[in-house]
């Protein structure tokens, strides 16, 4: 599967521009079936987030640099936030999904960063944050600082991973190794630019899309959620069942392979049908008091940390 992706991007990025749209332009439709490819990339590197990947530390490692090179944004990044994202999952301070806080910003305002973030912005931002990486290094160490200082919870957590020196490089070196892939591709591109740009606006609406689908909805302090989605099982494999995600919020260390398993014994069911949910969160942002649990699971369960800190958090 790493080859099956790796090659398909080489091909869009290289071979296509530099050997067959000037022989017929009709080979940009090619990208069409490699566009489908985008999610399942997300889904290969999000097992190496995991450690999931390989068994051998080194090969998981590089394999998901390798992959998140392709996708435009530094492994770590990528890492760190998803990681971030199961520590404080459905918690109001989570960032880039439909919640807002009704008190504190009108729907019109809250709808027009929700629809930013779900139309390209998750996407573009994973691209660009990763080059606040490239500050001076005493400037970078000031903003981090500033964030474990004033920050919330989510924010001091991840500044304090990002400040460390060995996760810096590491973020810096691929952050130039994305740079010279790109800009060496929308070289090979110069003649046809629309198919480049299409490359990357598809690829930034598609990730960007299927974001969020799996929690819009869920309710608040419960951070072992998500939706459970129907899908045929060949296009279940396609995601690497990426559609049994509450399961997978529930063992996020468990392959891929090893969720239709874990769905079945647990008696667990689906709450709605995949192209459903897509099209669900069209229904704009919903406010923390819609979203907020019933009394009594308040009262039984503060904030539904229970195993939080069990969630892979790298220490």
């Amino acid at each position: 599967m790493l080859l099956l992706h790796s090659g398909a991007n080489l091909f869009q990025f290289f071979i296509l521009p530099l050997y067959l749209l000037d022989v017929n332009p009709w080979w940009a439709l090619t990208l069409v079936p490699i566009a489908a490819l985008n999610n399942p990339l997300w889904a290969l590197m999000h097992e190496a987030i995991h450690d999931a990947f390989h068994s051998s530390a080194t090969i998981n490692l590089a394999a998901g640099r390798w992959q998140s090179i392709l996708f435009g944004s530094p492994f770590q990044v990528l890492r760190l936030t998803h990681l971030s994202h199961h520590k404080f999952n459905r918690s109001p301070l989570e960032k880039g999904t439909e919640m807002y806080d009704g008190a504190a910003s009108s729907k019109f305002i809250a709808s027009c960063k929700y629809f930013s973030y779900i139309l390209c912005g998750v996407y573009l931002l994973e691209v660009f944050s990763a080059w606040l990486f490239i500050l001076p290094n005493g400037m970078f160490r000031k903003f981090g600082a500033r964030l474990l200082e004033q920050g919330d919870r989510q924010e001091k957590w991840l500044a304090a991973k990002f400040l460390d020196d060995r996760r810096q490089r590491e973020i810096r070196f691929d952050g130039l190794a994305i740079l010279l892939l790109f800009c060496a591709s929308a070289y090979c591109y110069r003649g046809h630019w629309p198919a480049f740009i299409g490359i990357v606006a598809v690829r930034a609406l598609v990730v960007s899309l299927m974001d969020n689908i799996y929690h819009y909805g869920t309710q608040l302090k419960i951070t072992l959620s998500g939706h459970n989605l129907a899908l045929p099982r060949w296009l279940a494999s396609c995601v690497l069942n990426f559609n049994y995600h509450r399961i997978h919020h529930t063992h996020p260390n468990v392959p891929w392979t090893g969720l239709p398993l874990l769905y079945a014994v647990s008696a667990e069911h689906c709450d709605d049908k995949f192209f459903t949910a897509m099209f669900n969160q069209f229904r704009g942002p919903l406010s923390i008091e819609q979203l907020a649990p019933p009394a009594r699971l308040t009262e039984e369960l503060p904030l539904l940390t229970v195993g939080l800190e069990a969630v892979q958090t790298e220490g």
